[in-house]
């Protein structure tokens, strides 16, 4: 039988016993998905390669020692060590990923949950590329505000630095941003429902 349309737990399994090319097509079949969700995140192209190679090494090592049971589940168990990977760096560097914990615009926590079926992952990718092409339609000194502070974690005050304004115009422009967001989500409903 040919690799390709073997399932991932059976690749898993051949791995596990000895099959050492059933893991590269493993990586092959899922590494577009982890590595531009790792990026993501990190928004630095050295870093996601770092934090990819790490995740496919604690894969290989738990595969070694006979430690994986998670059957069927090979992709979202990989993710969530690449989310936790993901987390350990930005501890490491004293910066958490804020909008996990901002109360203001919830659907950035929604984003963030790695731990997703395949239904909600096609939701959730949705709902990702719909607010990207929605934040599009923001003036450009919010939307280069909203970028920085939602998708390359920068505290105001590097955001104040890097724009050269001052942290209450980048808090304003950030506080403009949601609520032009919201203004632009509310009338793409409208329209949907006429």
């Amino acid at each position: 039988m040919e690799h390709v349309e073997l399932t991932d737990a059976c690749l898993v399994k051949n791995y596990m016993n000895g099959n050492e090319q059933s893991l590269s097509v493993l990586i092959d079949r899922h590494q577009q998905r982890i590595y531009s969700f790792i990026y993501s995140k990190v928004f630095d192209k050295d870093v996601a390669d770092d934090i990819f190679q790490d995740t496919f090494i604690k894969v290989i090592r738990t595969l070694k020692r006979g430690k994986y049971n998670e059957e069927g589940k090979f992709l979202p168990w990989v993710m969530r060590i690449s989310h936790n990977l993901v987390i350990d760096h930005f501890r490491k560097n004293k910066r958490m990923p804020k909008f996990e914990s901002s109360g203001d615009f919830n659907i950035f926590s929604v984003l963030s949950d790695t731990c997703l079926n395949a239904e909600k992952q096609i939701i959730k990718d949705q709902i990702e590329a719909d607010v990207k092409e929605l934040i599009k339609e923001l003036p450009e000194d919010q939307l280069e505000v909203l970028v920085m502070r939602i998708y390359k974690d920068m505290s105001f005050k590097e955001i104040s630095e890097r724009t050269g304004v001052s942290i209450n115009t980048a808090l304003g422009r950030m506080r403009y941003a949601l609520i032009n967001l919201r203004k632009v989500i509310s009338t793409v409903q409208l329209k949907e429902t006429e």
